[in-house]
């Protein structure tokens, strides 16, 4: 060939169509997709043509700005359309209800899956009959559940999608009993059903026994339930061994089983030093957890997270390891005796070796010796969660660590009397180096300073990894010569109201080069303080994570006066400004923001202070706000140059019903996003 013909330069549009398409429907990062939809008008069509799932925002009434390019979505979420929390399918909202369920139905005519925030049955009432071959359906609802005949809400879905198989309620507003005479009158469309999510933090009470046996029953083809139980026996109905062995004998195909209190499901962390065995065991036997587990061979994620007593229930979980061979999950609440070692040979829980997420939650009778034959048992886990076991220590926990150092990348340690921040920190420093998410309690308990932590002598006798006796031998630590947090991309905290956040970066998570996300959650009543103890909590001292981007900041569970504090106490907009002074020098790109409330009047509702704080985090682009605001305050966030994404949203329950004068009403929501979108933003 002449050395001087031009080569020609092959890129990746050179590729087969079909190539080029399966590489692209491969993206499933959002952003990511964005970005190559602009790469060329090929990409483009590519990209519309692929994508299969797609969450709308922006204001229903705006029936021009619906997109009609995505003819493959199958998976279609209309929870965050705003007005949010407003009944979308109403005149009050779009002009014309059922134009816009049609236009909806032209637009994504393949959908499958939907998502619908349903305040009243209207909107699912007209839209269930747009998309009959529906299979997942997700209702979402915070505010108060009308006053209806019981099943009226989910009716609906029956009456039009014959083909359902999916039914999540986890995050809708409802009654217990709406659920089984739906599911009953219906029998044939229940028999199709394999997932139901009932695990849902407003039923106060949870399903009783009766309603937990007739869902069963009615769906013998599931093999996902996810559900809230009374388990307490001083309660009428309470769930208890007839009920568990009969949700095993109804629903045998089952892979998934999540069997919580409703009291579980709550995000209050109690006091450390409360945690004990409880008042009142539960009414469940080791021999009917064991029949139970022997008529679930499928099962392959458990969870039995209740608040009452299990004694003993080693036994159990020995059969449930031997008959279950599939499964990888469990978490457990309030099992005690999970682990009871004699003379290094491992039992109960510790032969669950299959395991590769492990939480045990309120365990009292945990000690050391337990969790670390637990890390010899289960030898896979990369991920674990302990909360509530008050015997727990850090020489303990660093042995499990230690033991688990090849496979361990996800740890959240809460709520153990023994393992605050320095202590929890201490004992993950052998594995620094590889975990990639955390949770901590931020309590700064005052840890003894020490190079080597020596195994205790009631350790003696236990095989090492290598199959080598460990006999009155020290663990030197200092092998583990790691100053970095390598791979650490979210950390999550939890902090008592009126805690500095300073203090956090001197005990040890000062250099996280690669930390993308940090959610940090306080929790107290501020009414027992004056004012703060400085003037800022600290954020700005985050600044030194080069790679943050993500932040959660949550002070919903912060109790405090709205607008009737007493002379001498600060209201909520002051405590507010305490804990957002210095975001500012956050380089952040989203954020998700809780205000706290006064429960008194149900109001979480952003403060002029506030929204003078949040206007000058200039890289935002994401802003969601969990509670209300005035509409002269979201004026305030039209300073944020590059913001493109703004959600208000009740969601907590129950959600305000009546809303106030200028707060979250449809006009005013209009009026902002108008503004928003009439700027010039470079993306």
């Amino acid at each position: 060939m002449d050395s001087s013909t031009s080569t020609s330069t092959t890129t990746i549009n050179d590729l087969p169509d079909v190539i080029l398409f399966t590489i692209i429907a491969a993206v499933s990062d959002v952003r990511s997709r964005n970005a190559a939809s602009l790469v060329s008008h090929k990409w483009l069509c590519v990209d519309r043509s692929t994508r299969t799932s797609l969450t709308l925002r922006g204001n229903a009434r705006d029936l021009f700005m619906l997109p009609s390019c995505f003819q493959s979505v199958t998976h279609l979420d209309l929870s965050l359309l705003s007005p949010w929390g407003h009944p979308l399918l109403t005149s009050t909202v779009v002009a014309d209800p059922a134009l816009f369920a049609h236009l909806l139905r032209r637009s994504f005519p393949n959908v499958q899956s939907l998502v619908v925030y349903s305040r009243n049955p209207t909107a699912i009432q007209v839209l269930a009959p747009q998309w009959p071959e529906l299979r997942r359906i997700k209702l979402v609802r915070w505010h108060q559940r009308p006053q209806l005949p019981p099943g009226d809400d989910i009716l609906p879905i029956f009456e039009n999608c014959g083909e359902i198989e999916t039914l999540d309620l986890s995050s809708f507003y409802c009654w217990t009993e709406d659920i089984p005479p739906v599911l009953k009158t219906n029998p044939r469309i229940a028999e199709k059903i394999t997932f139901l999510h009932l695990l849902n933090p407003s039923f106060p009470e949870g399903f009783k026994a009766q309603e937990l046996e007739d869902i069963t029953k009615a769906c013998p083809n599931l093999k996902k339930l996810l559900i809230a139980c009374t388990f307490n026996p001083r309660y009428i109905g309470f769930v208890g061994d007839e009920t568990l062995i009969s949700v095993a004998m109804n629903c045998p195909k089952l892979s998934l089983l999540h069997l919580a209190d409703p009291s579980a499901l709550s995000s209050t962390r109690p006091d450390p030093n409360t945690q004990d065995f409880t008042q009142d065991d539960a009414s469940v036997t080791v021999a009917s957890l064991i029949e139970m587990f022997s008529g679930l061979p499928l099962l392959e994620e458990l969870t039995f997270d209740i608040c009452n007593n299990i004694r003993n229930s080693g036994p159990a979980l020995e059969v449930l390891n031997s008959k279950c061979l599939k499964l990888k999950t469990l978490k457990l609440g309030n099992f005690h005796g999970i682990s009871v070692p004699v003379e290094s040979k491992l039992d109960g829980l510790a032969l669950c070796q299959r395991l590769d997420s492990l939480t045990i939650r309120n365990v009292a009778d945990l000690t050391d010796l337990g969790l670390i034959a637990i890390a010899r048992g289960c030898s896979n886990l990369t991920r674990f969660e302990i909360q509530g076991c008050k015997n727990i220590t850090v020489r303990g926990m660093r042995t499990f660590v230690c033991l688990l150092t090849p496979t361990l990348t996800d740890v959240k340690i809460s709520c153990c009397k023994n393992l605050g921040a320095k202590s929890s920190l201490k004992a993950l420093e052998p594995i620094r180096d590889r975990i990639q998410k955390l949770h901590i309690d931020c309590v700064w308990d005052d840890l003894e300073e020490s190079n080597d932590l020596e195994v205790s002598n009631d350790l003696d006798g236990y095989d090492d990894e290598l199959g080598n006796k460990r006999k009155k031998q020290k663990l030197d630590f200092d092998f583990y010569d790691y100053t970095t947090w390598k791979k650490l991309k979210h950390l999550s905290l939890w902090f008592p109201v009126d805690e500095l956040l300073t203090p956090f970066l001197s005990s040890g998570l000062e250099d996280c080069p690669f930390l993308e996300e940090i959610c940090i959650k306080v929790e107290g009543d501020c009414r027992l303080f004056s004012k703060p103890a400085q003037r800022e909590f600290g954020l700005s001292s985050l600044e030194f994570y080069p790679n943050l981007k993500k932040m959660q900041l949550d002070c919903g569970d912060i109790i405090g006066y709205a607008h009737t504090a007493p002379s001498g106490q600060m209201d909520l907009s002051l405590w507010e400004r305490f804990y957002l002074y210095g975001i500012r020098e956050l380089k952040l790109f989203e954020l998700d923001y809780w205000p706290p409330q006064d429960r008194d009047v149900n109001q979480r509702s952003l403060s002029l202070p506030a929204a003078g704080l949040l206007q000058q985090c200039v890289k935002l682009r994401k802003l969601f706000i969990h509670g209300t605001a005035h509409e002269h305050f979201l004026m305030f966030l039209l300073k944020i140059p590059n913001l493109r994404d703004v959600q208000l949203r009740e969601d907590y329950y129950p959600a305000p019903e009546n809303d106030m004068s200028t707060e979250m009403r449809a006009d005013s929501c209009s009026r902002f996003e108008d503004a928003l979108n009439r700027r010039r933003i470079e993306d």
